[in-house]
């Protein structure tokens, strides 16, 4: 599921719905027990790189990548929400309503509307298995132990620099974007999670992309993203 300037966020959305019908109707076929395959999450400092390594990792682990302004606008409108919703079969949403009724209560969480669908859609493409989802609070909804959660930082000032060769802007312009969006984002995960979401106890692996870069970031996320597998496997009933 890549973001793209070329196709309405309908097409988009209507185009996971027939991969994700597709595959349900594969594991039907299947005899054998079939485990969901994980998802990742990456929660990313504003101008840290967090976007280009979903793409690059998507690209390389042949998963679908779910940015944060997809889910925001899903989140948003009731109708779109409830296409992907419904794209579970009824085992599967009372699995998911369970562990988001036990992320309520753990919490002492009461979701308004916008929350309730957030939590909803991304559990549901935390169901469907096999995602990278940006941002919107996926380390905070989806079950630890079926997400591989990523955290990537910069000192503030490499992020500001970044943002302005990225989006082609002076020094005060990135700046104001660099702490707009990250006090946004404390806001965000205070108001919807009463969490802070630095807390490293949130996350499987964090990078500082300031020495690392992104080419760093890819392979350092491969390699322990394989390992977190592996254990995975061991610890996970066959049936």
């Amino acid at each position: 599921m890549q973001m793209t300037t070329h196709r309405s966020l309908e097409q988009i959305i209507e185009e996971q719905l027939a991969r994700w019908q597709r595959r349900r109707i594969e594991r039907k076929e299947e005899s054998a027990p079939r485990v969901p395959l994980p998802c990742i999450t990456i929660s990313r400092d504003p101008g840290s790189g967090g976007t280009e390594l979903g793409r690059r990792l998507a690209k390389d682990l042949n998963m679908e990548l779910v940015g944060a302004k997809i889910i925001q606008q899903v989140a948003i409108r009731a109708d779109m929400s409830e296409k992907i919703i419904a794209s579970l079969d009824e085992k599967e949403v009372r699995l998911r309503d369970s562990w988001l009724d036990s992320l309520f209560r753990s919490r002492h969480i009461y979701p308004d509307e916008y929350l309730t669908y957030l939590t909803k859609v991304i559990a549901t493409i935390g169901k469907q298995g096999n995602a990278i989802i940006i941002g919107r609070g996926g380390q905070f909804i989806l079950p630890p132990e079926e997400t591989f959660r990523i955290r990537l930082t910069a000192p503030k000032e490499i992020r500001i620099r970044n943002v302005m060769k990225d989006a082609n802007c002076d020094i005060a312009t990135a700046e104001r974007y660099v702490s707009k969006t990250e006090a946004n984002r404390n806001a965000f995960h205070c108001a919807h999670f009463s969490a802070n979401w630095a807390n490293p106890v949130y996350y499987d692996l964090i990078i500082n992309t300031e020495t690392m870069g992104i080419e760093g970031a890819v392979a350092a996320v491969e390699a322990a993203f394989a390992v977190w597998k592996k254990q995975r496997r061991g610890q996970t009933p066959s049936g």
